[in-house]
């Protein structure tokens, strides 16, 4: 039932863009050759389509009609056993098709500015960052994912199955593993997991050695003041936290750890009694605001912290994320500032 269903609504679909791009034609010959622009054209400068795009896991997409139940935020969803064209539309997901083997037929224009999925995306449609319906349709997916509560998740669902997720309601290992059971890479997300745990094994005992009971700091300047970060909203919290067992501020672990939000919000006058001997930082990625105003405040300058110059500047266009291909990057960078630590 999966397979015919969602072959006659793609085929209905597909003959509607046909019909509507041969009127659109037609109309351009009769103005005498004017150039017309439809919206329906990709936002970016990618030209990949459905006849181009690789398939997710490099393999010859299989018309064999099996299916599996996977649960999702958005309920128990028939998916395609082994999904060979996924279309991802998340941007914080990403890297955690890519860290099991698996390289989606489209994703959103955040996910191709990471700076650890270069060279990991060659080849995968731009969708830019408000991909329309027509253009999703045309990479053909067998498979959509996208967050729970997305706007227009009932439009996505004629053109192939939607997994929603529940953002941040799983820990990276939990999520990595539940990805592995929804793409058949089941051994691909355990193998990732096995290594992880073998690189923190070697790599805590060394960086608490190092830090011994100085206090660490996540802190992220934005327009209206500045957030401290936890363990779970990327920014290399789940390692320094999590995994490493570092200790965070008083007031930042009460307001964004104790708390289980993830994250406070404060004015800079009250940056001192959050921040740490340690402090992590970046600019909120797409902010317009000069995160100047914080680092050049002569309260950011006399933090102990930044006069002993115990600053790391995290990259906001890849640290910001929790995936774990990104993960692995900012253990490294993570790591080596931490052992730096006098």
């Amino acid at each position: 039932m999966y397979h015919s269903v969602y072959k006659v609504t793609k085929l209905y679909l597909i003959l509607v863009v046909i019909l509507g791009a041969a009127l659109l034609l037609s109309a351009c010959g009769q103005s005498g050759g004017g150039s017309a622009s439809s919206g329906a054209e990709l936002k970016s400068s990618s030209s990949t389509t459905a006849e181009t795009a690789p398939s997710s896991s490099g393999a010859e997409s299989s018309d064999t009609g099996d299916t599996v139940i996977f649960q999702a935020g958005n309920g128990d969803i028939e998916v395609p056993k082994n999904p060979q064209r996924i279309v991802d539309l998340t941007n914080f997901y990403t890297g955690y098709f890519l860290a099991i083997g698996v390289t989606p037929v489209g994703v959103l224009e955040g996910a191709t500015e990471n700076p650890y999925f270069q060279d990991q995306l060659d080849g995968v449609a731009n969708l830019g960052n408000e991909p329309s319906s027509e253009n999703i349709l045309q990479l053909n997916p067998d498979l959509i994912v996208t967050f729970n509560g997305t706007e227009g998740i009932d439009k996505l669902e004629q053109i192939a199955p939607v997994v929603a997720i529940d953002y941040g309601k799983k820990n990276y290992k939990d999520q990595v593993l539940d990805f592995g059971k929804l793409t058949g890479k089941e051994k691909e997300a355990q193998e990732w997991v096995d290594q992880w745990e073998l690189k923190i094994s070697e790599l805590k005992p060394k960086v608490q050695a190092a830090v011994g009971n100085k206090t660490v700091s996540i802190i992220n300047p934005y327009a209206k003041g500045l957030y401290v970060f936890g363990h779970n909203y990327g920014r290399g919290g789940e390692i320094i936290y999590s995994e490493f067992g570092l200790k965070a501020p008083p007031e930042a672990q009460k307001a964004a750890i104790d708390s289980g939000t993830g994250w406070a919000s404060i004015s800079l006058e009250k940056l001192p009694e959050f921040t740490g001997d340690i402090i992590f930082t970046c600019a909120w990625s797409g902010d317009t605001s000069d995160p100047k105003v914080v680092y050049d405040s002569a309260i950011w300058k006399g933090l102990p912290a930044v006069i002993a110059g115990h600053v790391f500047q995290l990259n906001p266009k890849g640290d910001t994320y929790n995936d774990p291909v990104s993960l692995e990057a900012q253990l490294q960078f993570i790591s080596d500032s931490l052992l730096s630590v006098k």
